[in-house]
């Protein structure tokens, strides 16, 4: 596989890999990476099938939870995925880690379904920057409002699936949603970590549902 090549999380059937020169390091020798290879903290997690689509399903829990592969190492490229949540207050956190070191050590870009189409306060606040543990988003949000977390226009429907792309070139980091062109979120990595793993994340009292999971190391 070319330098270039995609890693796919394909829930069904395992995960290709990219080649180690891209940024990207799989495990020696390089294979597919099954579900039940998963690592998760604080969740259970499950694939099961909707129609054509394969999913990737997280239960709901106390706490936030994550799903990843300790195999796969991403630096710089682009993660793009199928989110689907729900529009059900505070019960609805729904995203994506990455430059993981371990369950408590990641950036992540999560988002609040139930804000998409809420009143003007709380739509400013539908999309999220985190990095764990020094920034949470309580303490984001207290010391430097409005930096950190986002409107998403136009706004997806809460109860049903959307694309996002997320595109990191330490130190920054930009959100896409959707067919969108402008990012809905764009920051400065508040970590130094420049490479970790990659995984799905929810948080406190939330599951989702993640599909079509692409993970394009940078050239």
């Amino acid at each position: 596989m070319t330098t270039r090549a995609a890693l796919v999380l394909a829930v069904s059937c395992g995960m290709s890999v990219a080649s180690a020169d891209s940024g990207f390091r799989p495990a020696q020798p390089p294979s597919p990476f099954s579900v039940e290879r998963a690592r998760t903290h604080n969740r259970e997690v499950s694939a099961v099938a909707e129609g054509s689509r394969s999913i990737l399903r997280l239960d709901e829990r106390a706490g936030d939870g994550l799903a990843w592969w300790p195999d796969a190492v991403l630096a710089n490229g682009v993660i793009e995925l199928d989110v689907r949540g729900k529009d059900v207050m505070q019960q609805s956190f729904i995203g994506v880690a990455f430059h993981g070191q371990d369950a408590e050590t990641y950036d992540a870009i999560y988002f609040r379904p139930f804000n998409f189409k809420a009143d003007p306060p709380r739509r400013a606040r539908a999309v999220q920057y985190i990095s764990h543990p020094a920034h949470t988003w309580s303490k984001l949000r207290e010391e430097r409002p409005g930096q950190f977390e986002r409107e998403v226009s136009p706004a997806p429907d809460p109860n049903e699936w959307f694309h996002v792309r997320v595109v990191v070139r330490h130190p920054t980091v930009q959100v896409f949603v959707n067919d969108a062109t402008t990012p809905a979120l764009e920051v400065e990595q508040l970590s130094a970590r420049k490479t970790g793993w990659v995984g799905v994340w929810v948080g406190n009292g939330s599951g989702g549902s993640f599909a079509n999971v692409r993970v394009t190391p940078a050239p």
